[in-house]
Order: structure tokens, then sequence, then C-alpha cells
């Protein structure tokens, strides 16, 4: 039973998509609108629907050298670390891809409006020949590749806004950003999450770390009378038909987990455990038929 002052919350729209920070105990007045400010930042340079951000100016300089900021090139950094890692699983040049199957604005706007087909783009890879110059900052894209840093990014911005936190000397926090999620602070809080993408009602406890979780019901629309969702195999530059409605992965990291629980929807069932077991990883994989997956020190609920 926690013994901590009541919780605080504040919700708010950024990255595409809904943010929760909750604190409890002692936290600082100004942690909250800090963090949402460090959201709100972090948008302004990594989104691909931003025409103004830095990534959309790099996007449209493709084949030409440019020097980019430290946050954009800490993420295109982090994004092809996770790209080779994963032998290509996790792919961060699926831009053009992405707005070929109609990902082509943002979830967070008003309204979104069934979109015509387009030729398809192809797959991806195209992250192997992206150059960077780390003295220079500059970053090179092959002609015909756009970024898109997506998940990545918002596991990240989940990363900082934690240790901004903790900087700040919260007791106990924790920040949510479209259901992937960080504990920070220093109480030892055990937060109760549900999860909605897993048949029957699901509960784990997090008390350290992150959780993340891939699905293909979270964002989906109707392209041409066929429905899409955002999570493209690279293999095909195609919504990932890989067997999985989703996949939730445990890590010390947001962005590891993101990455984690990504490359594992596309790989499928079998190949996708097995990847979260080599980086010995908790996880829960739900096929779209047959009992869920449970890989290394996830919950096993009894049989009934």
């Amino acid at each position: 039973m926690s013994t901590l002052a009541p919780a605080r919350e504040i919700r708010f729209h950024a990255m595409g998509t809904e943010v929760t920070v909750i604190t409890a105990g002692q936290a600082p007045a100004g942690t909250m609108g800090r963090v949402r400010d460090l959201f709100a930042g972090r948008e302004e340079i990594l989104s691909r629907f931003r025409p103004d951000s830095e990534l959309s100016r790099l996007n449209r300089r493709a084949g030409r050298a440019t020097q980019v900021g430290p946050l954009l090139f800490a993420a295109i950094e982090a994004a092809l670390r996770a790209a080779a890692a994963t032998g290509g699983a996790f792919d961060p040049t699926l831009g053009r891809q992405m707005a070929a199957n109609g990902y082509d604005r943002s979830f967070g706007l008003p309204e979104r409006v069934t979109v015509l087909g387009m030729p398809p783009a192809g797959p991806g890879g195209g992250w192997r020949d992206i150059s960077v110059d780390h003295v220079a900052r500059m970053v090179t894209l092959p002609v015909g590749i756009a970024v898109d840093l997506g998940g990545i990014a918002k596991g990240m911005a989940v990363d900082a806004a934690a240790r901004l936190m903790d900087d700040d000397g919260v007791e106990a926090g924790l920040v949510s950003a479209g259901g992937d999620m960080r504990v920070a602070g220093y109480g030892g809080e055990d937060w109760q999450v549900g999860l909605t993408d897993t048949p029957g009602p699901r509960q784990i406890t997090l008390s350290e770390g992150a959780l993340a979780t891939s699905s293909s019901a979270r964002r989906t629309w109707m392209q041409a009378g066929v429905r899409r969702h955002h999570l493209l195999d690279p293999r095909t530059g195609e919504p990932a038909a890989s067997g999985l409605r989703s996949v939730s992965v445990a890590a010390c990291t947001c962005e590891q987990a993101e990455v984690a629980a990504k490359a594992a929807f596309v790989l499928g069932p079998s190949r996708g455990a097995a990847f979260v077991e080599s980086l010995r990883l908790a996880a829960l994989l739900t096929p779209n038929v047959g009992p869920p997956i449970a890989v290394g020190s996830w919950p096993v609920e009894p049989a009934a």
C-alpha cells in the first residue's frame, strides 16, 4: 500500500499522441510544465508531419550533406544503432513508405479522412546508406529516402522526461506517451498498468524501468478500401502481416523497449519471441490467433 501523497496528473497532446504525466509524493510545482515544454520542443524538431521541423528540412535535402542540431543528430544516431542491432527489422527510413500507405498526417489532427491509393513505395533498407559526420554533425540522406523517427523519438522523449523528473527530485512519477511509459522518482512507487490490446483484462505492476507496446489495433485507417496500420515491414514497405496483434516489452529505457517491441512485431510470434529473449527482456506477444506468448520474466496468468 502506498503511503505517498495523492497523485497529481496532467494530460496533453504532443508528438501525435496523448501524453500523461503523474506525480505522487514530493514534486516541485514547475515539473509538469517543464515536461510539457520538453515534449513540445522535441516535436518541433523531430516531427515528420510538421513542414517547419528540422527533420522535415533534412528530408527535403536528401542527397546533400546537411548540418543538424544535437537533438536530431542524437536521434538519428540512436535510430541507426537500433536498425543495425535488429538486422533492419526496425527501420527509420520508411517515411516515403508511410506516406504511400496513407500515414501522411498526424493522428493528432481533428479528423482523419480516407485517402486514395498511391503507388507502393517499395521496401526499406535505406538506413544502410545514410552518411553521418560525428565531428561536424553532418547527415547525408540518400536521394529518395525520408527519415521517420516516430516511435523511437517518442521513447527518447519519455526517457528524457523521466530524467527531468528525477533531476527535479520528484518522489514518484510516471510518464506515458501513447502507452509507452517510464517510471521516475526515488520513492519506489508501484504503478498498476493496464494492457488494452491483449485478450481479456490484463494488468501488470511497473515499479521501475519502462514499458512499450506496438499494436496494429491502435493506429489504423482505410486506404482505397483496404484497412492499413502504421507498423510497416521494411522487407515490403507494407503494413506488417506477421501474425501478431500486439507486442509489449519491458526494459530499462523506453527507447530500448520501443525498438524491441517494434522489431518483434515485424518478426512475428516465433522469431519475435526469440529476438526479445536474446536481449534478456520481458515481453508479451499477442498473436492474431492463439494464446499470448510470455517471454522472460513477464508474469504469466494462471490458467482458468
